[in-house]
């Protein structure tokens, strides 16, 4: 019969029982121990921690979570558009999705990532069933019965948000109208005189109104009147910003910058002007805002107001943490800078 070596024993996975018996404790010392328990003297922790050196001892994390009542993961929801095929999901999302997780990740959490665009498949009920300690909601304020229904959830809920239509909610967002009056300053200052804004001082998206109000706020702040070329609903971005500078250059009102509230709108202003012989940023110049990555690679690359992506994963992550530890709701903005590009004047 062959031999049971000591390195063939170690193969077996090594639990607290292991740990007590190497330490002379019982296994439940051993649990209190390693989760920092005050009542366990320090002499006696000591002597758990060094057993459980010895024995390569590793805490199931998962198990001591669930012994804690917690779950160890965090939901996060993605609203889209009724409808929406995911590819077309605002870039700005999936940016602010990645350093989201990232910041879960270091706070040593797991996430749940789920996508919802209609009644069908709307479903907050994460905490309840278990299958996270709390939810982070972005997405599009357009998605009217998607916000209604998270914000009917159980006031108990631990959630917090980026993009919701109402201050009711927990929100954390960008600092929108600093952001936009950042932009405003920037043109002025490269000697543009009549700056318009496409975009809408009534939309669902609260940050178009935030946007809109920054950028009003700043031209009359310059002496100037603030002009708006109102973008059409319901439509892509893209689309939007294209159409509303067709109706601008069409319309005869005289312009030499625009100020769109946000890049995917600005992109599409900038094509629409561009195929109409514009002089980009001779003639015109464009700012957008939310920093997508594809502003970097148009023709000329866009200049925009960029939020700080880690700060608002960070932000919202904290939050989150804070909500469920029962501290007071806090919103929380976001810094912006400004990415100056080749769509305005050096």
């Amino acid at each position: 019969m062959p031999q049971t070596t000591d390195t063939t024993r170690r193969i077996t996975r090594v639990t607290s029982f292991d740990v007590a018996e190497e330490a002379g404790v019982s296994q439940s010392t051993v649990s209190r121990a390693l989760a920092g328990d005050t009542s366990i003297s320090e002499p006696t922790r000591q002597r758990v921690i060094a057993a459980a050196a010895r024995l390569n001892y590793q805490v199931n994390e998962n198990a001591a979570r669930l012994r804690r009542g917690k779950t160890g993961t965090l939901a996060v929801v993605m609203i889209c558009r009724a409808g929406q095929d995911r590819k077309d999901l605002n870039p700005f999302y999936f940016a602010l999705l990645g350093s989201t997780c990232a910041a879960a990740s270091a706070r040593g959490y797991e996430v749940l990532v789920s996508f919802q665009d209609s009644a069908e498949n709307f479903w907050g009920h994460y905490e309840e069933r278990r299958k996270s300690d709390g939810m982070i909601v972005i997405g599009t304020s357009e998605n009217t019965p998607a916000w209604d229904y998270f914000g009917q959830l159980d006031p108990a809920t631990n959630w917090v948000c980026w993009g919701a239509p109402s201050d009711a909610f927990p929100w954390v967002r960008s600092d929108n109208e600093a952001g936009a009056a950042l932009a405003v300053r920037h043109m002025l200052v490269r000697g543009y005189e009549k700056i318009v804004c496409i975009g809408s001082e009534t939309s669902p998206q609260r940050q178009f109104k935030e946007r809109y109000d920054g950028y009003a706020s700043a031209m009359r702040d310059a002496g100037r009147e603030p002009m708006l070329q109102r973008i059409e609903r319901g439509l892509p971005r893209e689309e939007q910003g294209r159409r509303a500078a067709a109706a601008l250059a069409d319309s005869g009102q005289p312009f030499d910058a625009i100020f769109a509230v946000s890049d995917e709108i600005a992109l599409g202003a900038l094509k629409e002007l561009d195929r109409r012989g514009y002089r980009i940023p001779d003639s015109v110049g464009i700012v957008g805002f939310d920093g997508v990555r594809a502003g970097a690679w148009s023709t000329p690359p866009l200049t925009t107001i960029e939020s700080d992506f880690e700060t608002a994963g960070a932000l919202l992550v904290e939050r989150l943490l804070a909500t469920m530890a029962g501290e007071p709701e806090t919103p929380r903005r976001v810094p912006v800078r400004l990415v100056v590009r080749g769509s305005t004047r050096p």
